[in-house]
């Protein structure tokens, strides 16, 4: 791989990064006190994807170890934004279930981020934003699949 192609791949990544921890900081700032993002990200997940997931299966999906998960679920548990259940599959393991807290939370959470949307909106017409959001999708999609051998 030459420089320039090496500079051009970089320089994606690192503007994605700065924008990720722009727009964490920016939504962490409106979160309830004691919620962080990681807690926000979770009750996302539970949403966009499905509740009913093993504390481990969401470490995997997060890519953290399970006692970092551990630890951001006891911080739900103790808002009552989600709930563990016995997993019906072995028993012996949990799974973790939205409340209508956890749904309200989010619900929530995605509104008191108007302020900074509408900010982002006057900068950038909606329709240029919306022509990003399927690049994004595929290289999210391509990177997802890519951590999984």
């Amino acid at each position: 791989m030459d420089n320039d192609t090496r500079h051009v791949y970089f320089t994606f990544f690192n503007e994605i990064g700065i924008i990720a921890q722009l727009s964490r900081a920016a939504m962490e700032a409106r979160l309830p006190k004691g919620l962080t993002l990681p807690h926000f990200s979770v009750i996302n997940h539970l949403i966009r994807v499905r509740d009913g997931q093993t504390p481990l299966t969401l470490a995997r999906a997060f890519q953290v170890p399970k006692t970092t998960m551990t630890h951001t679920l006891s911080g739900l548990l103790e808002h009552g934004l989600v709930e563990m259940r016995p997993n019906p599959k072995d028993g012996r393991s949990k799974t973790v279930w939205l409340t209508d807290a956890g749904r309200t939370f989010r619900a929530a959470a995605i509104q008191s981020s108007d302020p900074d949307i509408d900010a982002l909106q006057a900068a950038f017409p909606k329709q240029k934003v919306e022509q990003m959001l399927p690049l994004l999708a595929e290289i999210r999609s391509f990177m997802d699949a890519y951590r999984d051998p």
